[in-house]
């Protein structure tokens, strides 16, 4: 297996590299890897790396002075590609990769065994590594699903040497096929090497969170107007919102620091002039949309808080008007029972003396009649004035 062969690059250095006394030097062949992917191992039994399945390879293509030279049909393939090619970069793009084809590319790229197992395990918080002359950036990329009004966040791994980068994607966003086009279609900034396709990368990111900006923005001016509408169900709303402001939070955070680190070193690497411009925009996109998900957070806590008070305030009016009912129910029975009281007297008078027992008082008296009902009176008179007098009536 013939060795790769490197383009010097005696005044050109990148803000990922060591100094330049600890790189390799350039006349310094990359040792040679082991059997190619897709070949049968010659001892399977002592250690060889394991099968892979290639079909998670969606883009492989070897690129020289800003210009595709060759696209091969697998990562055996592409390995030969560039130690084939002077002054050449790899670009591999992977989705969700097995084990076999990580340890392939660890094995032939030098990569570091921390970087390959984050990259297997994903469920990464965005960060920047250094492992010698290769940087390892996890992303966290995010869309916005208009059909569920829901936030989408994927896992981007992003391996970048001197002549290769690697993307290793855990999920749909983002759309790294419209990056390689962009890319392929300005060679110029293609030609500035793996670092123009890391910010071509973060570019690509970033500008994704813009919609997803502005969908939350409107799922918030929704959620404003369900809350004084006493929409029930916006409670929840609030609460699924704001989980995704928190997802949305920790991938955006740390790019800001990630970004500005790279800054820091343009001088002491003699970073690309046009690179440095981009670089510098993305760092402003990348901390507007900071604070904007800041604010998101900050309105959607307040939002929570008001909705609170609102349902309270409504809980306290029905309970309120539950005992204006309650007490408007009493006055009603109040003026039920007194006149069932008045009423009641003649009745119990009128009942006794109908009685036409023989042998009864008064029964025989000539003023038996008229004494009953003048007592039938007194009695309902006396009942009316106590319960006028106590506001019954």
């Amino acid at each position: 297996m013939s060795e790769r062969r490197r383009t010097p690059r005696p005044t050109k250095r990148y803000p990922w590299r060591r100094p330049a006394g600890a790189d390799r030097a350039d006349a310094t062949p990359r040792p040679a890897p082991g059997p190619p992917r897709g070949e049968q191992p010659a001892a399977a039994a002592d250690g060889a790396p394991p099968e892979v399945d290639e079909r998670s390879v969606v883009d492989a293509a070897v690129y020289r002075d800003g210009r595709r030279v060759g696209t091969p049909g697998s990562l055996a393939a592409t390995y030969r590609r560039l130690r084939e090619e002077t002054g050449a970069m790899a670009w591999i793009g992977l989705f969700r990769p097995s084990e076999g084809e990580l340890l392939s590319l660890a094995e032939e790229f030098d990569l570091h065994k921390l970087a390959i197992e984050d990259a297997m395990e994903a469920h990464q918080r965005p960060k920047l590594e250094r492992y010698g002359e290769t940087l390892f950036v996890v992303l966290r990329a995010a869309r916005y699903l208009d059909a569920p009004e829901e936030v989408d966040f994927g896992e981007l791994h992003v391996f970048v040497g001197p002549d290769f980068v690697i993307t290793v994607r855990h999920g749909a966003a983002p759309d790294l096929s419209a990056v390689r086009a962009r890319m392929e279609s300005t060679p110029e900034l293609l030609a500035l090497g793996p670092e123009a396709v890391l910010y071509a990368i973060l570019d690509a990111v970033v500008d994704g969170y813009a919609p997803v900006v502005a969908g939350v923005q409107n799922d918030i001016d929704e959620i404003e107007t369900e809350v004084f509408r006493g929409d029930p169900e916006v409670s929840r709303r609030i609460y699924e919102l704001s989980r995704e402001m928190v997802e949305f939070q920790r991938a955006t955070r740390p790019l800001v620091g990630m970004l500005h680190g790279l800054m820091a070193g343009f001088d002491k690497y003699g970073t690309d002039e046009e690179l440095q411009r981009y670089l510098r925009d993305v760092a402003d996109h990348v901390t507007h949309t900071s604070e904007r998900v800041d604010g998101f957070r900050s309105a959607l806590t307040d939002i929570l808080a008001v909705n609170a008070t609102l349902v309270t305030q409504q809980q306290n009016a029905e309970m309120r008007a539950l005992a204006e009912a309650g007490f408007e129910q009493n006055e009603e029975v109040k003026k039920i029972s007194a006149w069932a009281a008045i009423l009641f007297a003649p009745t119990l008078v009128g009942t006794i003396y109908g009685m036409n027992f023989t042998h009864m008082p008064e029964l025989h008296w000539v003023l038996g009649y008229p004494f009953a009902i003048l007592l039938m009176a007194v009695v309902c008179v006396s009942l009316y004035l106590i319960f006028k007098r106590r506001g019954w009536l």
